[in-house]
C-alpha cells in the first residue's frame, strides 16, 4: 500500500513531471496524482476533495512560486501560506516540502510551527531523496530532512531565538535606534520594553551569533532566514 491521492503544488513543469515519475516509481498511479501551479488552486482542489469526502492524503509543495499576472489576485502567495491553510483544513494530512530553501530558521519553523513531515532540498540527487522521504512519511511517524541540512536541528543558536529576539532584529534591520524600538515596543505592548532590556538582548544576540556590530548581526540573521 502507498498514498492513494496526492497533490503537487509546483509551478515548474519539468519538476512536476519528475515528481510525478517519482510517485509512479512508488506504485502510485497517475490518475491518483494531481498538481497545481498556484497555491490557491491547490488549496481549492483540496477543499473540494474534503467536501466530496475523498480527501488527498499527501501534499508535496514547493515554497516559492514565480510571480506572474495572477499574483495580485492570489490569497496564498507561498508554499508556507498553503501549508498553514491546509493544516487548518486537514490537520493530519502528510506534507512533504520540496524546495531550494536553505535557511535554517525557516526550515526548522516549517517542522515546529506547521508540522510538516519531510523537507527535501532540490538538487542533483533530490528525486531519489524525495522517494525516500515519501516512503518514510508513509510508513512511519518519523520526520525526514535532507541529509545535507540535518544540522538545522543541531544549531543551538537558531533554536534559542524567540519571538522577542525576532522583533528586535526586525526593527534593527528597518533602521530603528534602540530608543525608537523602546517606543515601538511600548506602543504595541511588547515586554520588556525598556531601552536597557533591549540593549542587553542585542548584546546577547551579538555574542550568540558572534556578530561584531548591529549591521553584522542583521546580515547573519538574514543568512539564517530570521528576517
Amino acid at each position: 500500500m502507498m498514498f492513494s491521492k496526492v497533490i503537487i503544488a509546483e509551478d515548474i513543469d519539468g519538476l512536476n513531471l519528475a515528481v510525478v515519475q517519482a510517485l509512479k516509481d512508488l506504485n502510485i498511479l497517475e490518475e491518483q496524482i494531481e498538481y497545481a501551479k498556484y497555491c490557491d488552486d491547490a488549496f481549492l482542489k483540496m477543499r473540494k476533495a474534503v467536501q466530496d469526502e475523498v480527501p488527498y492524503d499527501l501534499l508535496i509543495t514547493d515554497l516559492s512560486f514565480v510571480e506572474d499576472y495572477r499574483q495580485k489576485e492570489l490569497k496564498l502567495q507561498s508554499g508556507e501560506d498553503l501549508i498553514a491553510a491546509v493544516r487548518t483544513l486537514q490537520p493530519n494530512i502528510k506534507i512533504v516540502v520540496f524546495s531550494i530553501e536553505d535557511k535554517p530558521y525557516r526550515i526548522k519553523s516549517l517542522f515546529v510551527e506547521h508540522g510538516i513531515n519531510a523537507f527535501v532540498m532540490k538538487g542533483r540527487n533530490s528525486i531519489p531523496e524525495l522517494k525516500n522521504a515519501i516512503e518514510k512519511v508513509f510508513t512511519t511517524e518519523e520526520k525526514y530532512i535532507s541529509p545535507n541540512i540535518e544540522h538545522v536541528f543541531q544549531d543551538r543558536t537558531v533554536s534559542e531565538i524567540d519571538d522577542y529576539d525576532l522583533e528586535i532584529i526586525k526593527y534593527l534591520s528597518l533602521g530603528l535606534t534602540q530608543d525608537e524600538i523602546e517606543t515601538k515596543f511600548k506602543k504595541i505592548n511588547i515586554s520588556p520594553s525598556s531601552k536597557s532590556a533591549i540593549e542587553k538582548r542585542i548584546g546577547k544576540l551579538k555574542i550568540s551569533f558572534k556578530a561584531n556590530n548591529n549591521v553584522h548581526l542583521i546580515a547573519i540573521a538574514k543568512d539564517l532566514g530570521l528576517i
